[in-house]
């Protein structure tokens, strides 16, 4: 019996060893974001570029980043510039030069046109337990279709802000030839 008990405990400090000895990733405290892809969906009904896919990736070293549905006060609040933590700006290439134009969507109970934002909010991206640490992929789905532009060529800017307010680097998307 006794070295059978020997043998457990050996069993268990090894594991405790192993894990103890586990090495985590360490990241600074401000969130850092680098592109990856921005993939270009064709509506094969139409024939036109309607969507596309964002890919980048994204790691903080306390892993503050995301909002919960509730972060609607001061300074979430929906006129403070943290409402969105996700900021993507849009541009189009004219006459040669990326110029930022906002996207206009007709409203017809106010029978006038509505600016839009790609900016969103992402929801809480903190581990529960464990290394604070976190890296990951974002993925997110652009309405990329402007009927009311005459340029086929676009690109985006993109970055995040985590939820001390701390803002990341900022990327470029390559061109983005659309078909209308």
């Amino acid at each position: 019996m006794k070295f059978l008990t020997k043998i457990r405990f050996l069993l268990v400090m090894g594991l405790l060893v192993f894990y103890a000895c586990q090495k985590f990733e360490k990241f600074p405290d401000i969130p850092a974001i680098a592109y990856k892809d921005f993939i270009v969906l064709m509506n094969p009904a139409t024939g036109i570029t309607e969507r596309g896919v964002l890919v980048f990736d994204y790691t903080d070293g306390n892993g503050d980043l995301g909002l919960d549905p509730g972060d609607t006060l001061f300074p979430y609040d929906r006129n403070s510039k943290y409402y969105y933590n996700l900021i993507i700006k849009y541009f189009e290439k004219q006459n040669g030069i990326f110029t930022e134009v906002p996207l206009l969507s007709w409203n017809a109970d106010s029978a006038r046109f509505d600016t839009l934002t790609f900016n969103s909010r992402f929801p809480v991206l903190t581990p529960e337990s464990g290394n604070q640490a976190i890296k990951g992929t974002f993925q997110d789905t652009l309405f990329i279709y402007n009927p009311l532009s005459d340029y086929d060529t676009i690109k985006f800017e993109a970055f995040i802000y985590d939820r001390a307010l701390n803002p990341s680097n900022s990327f470029s998307t390559d061109e983005i030839v659309r078909v209308q």
